[in-house]
């Protein structure tokens, strides 16, 4: 698919905000498999099926000023404005941040992260959808295995669209993947699992902003629900798929460990960490973030 971009709609962000650190993040960010999504200073490029419709959408960002972007979508009506709102998800833009800032001077361990890596949001998957299937792709094996399988079903199952001269290859729509009948590296219980994820897009159970209206405990018992997904799977597809900013993330044994390397408790419990993170609302998923980011660095 060759995409002719629309006219570009703008998306502000509400307190810091750096497009280049959000690139910088994707081509870290082993399930995106984007090692150039840096390579062209203040752009970038994104493909994806859009929610509802599960059209596809090639997107070009670009830094236009300090704190807004334009977003040019190939897509038509009202696909085309979805896919700016998804975007504005995806980036964390649909999120006031103008309070963050107030957290690093209230805390001096979130204000050395936010020092280190300034303006950087969350980048989320491209929908709770996409980040339930990583899921069960990448359950019990190596992330660089995962993403490569999880690359293969998009140029196999999904679209392949030009992006100004890029050809991303935008994931499977639901209605696709529930026919997926080869393995490509999955085992057959997987290759079930990714269907029952397709269904449960069709039948809204992965809305984002469903999941987000919801109390969070409610949202992870539903999302629990779903085969092979569990109290990890959960978090991950409600912090990382529908972009939930205030959630502290109860079942990563890495984060907690950054934690107590940070704030100097090596004995804490898990429970003494969650009452920790409670100074950091409303943005503990934000800060959740800086903390992998920074162990990543740290450990290398």
């Amino acid at each position: 698919m060759t995409s002719t971009l629309q006219r570009p709609a703008e998306l502000r962000a509400e307190g810091p905000f750096d497009l280049a650190a959000s690139a910088r993040f994707l081509e870290g960010f082993t399930p995106a498999a984007r090692a150039d999504a840096a390579e062209e200073p203040g752009t970038l490029r994104m493909a994806f099926p859009v929610e509802g419709s599960w059209q596809h959408a090639g997107v070009l960002i670009r830094r236009r000023a300090p704190g807004s972007v334009e977003v040019s979508v190939a897509a038509e009506g009202e696909v085309a404005g979805a896919a700016v709102r998804q975007v504005g998800r995806i980036l964390s833009l649909d999120v006031d941040g103008g309070r963050f800032a107030e957290l690093g001077r209230a805390d001096p361990v979130v204000g050395a992260l936010q020092e280190r890596f300034p303006g950087l949001r969350p980048v989320l998957f491209h929908s709770p959808y996409e980040a339930a299937c990583w899921a069960i792709i990448a359950s019990r094996i190596r992330m660089t295995q995962a993403a490569a399988i999880k690359q293969r079903i998009a140029e196999r199952y999904g679209e392949l669209i030009d992006v100004e001269g890029k050809r991303l290859a935008s994931f499977p729509a639901p209605s696709v993947l529930r026919t997926l009948d080869q393995p490509l590296g999955l085992s057959a219980t997987k290759v079930h699992r990714l269907r029952a994820m397709a269904r449960a897009a069709e039948e809204g159970l992965l809305d984002a902003e469903a999941l987000r209206a919801l109390e969070p405990e409610e949202a992870l018992r539903q999302l629990r629900r779903l085969p092979g997904i569990g109290p990890f799977s959960a978090e991950l597809i409600l912090i990382r798929g529908a972009g939930h900013p205030d959630l502290f993330p109860a079942n990563e044994p890495r984060l907690h460990d950054e934690m107590r390397e940070l704030y100097g408790l090596p004995d804490a419990d898990v429970a003494e960490l969650e009452a920790l993170s409670e100074r950091w609302r409303p943005y503990r998923s934000w800060v959740g973030l800086l903390l992998r980011v920074h162990r990543e660095v740290r450990l290398g």
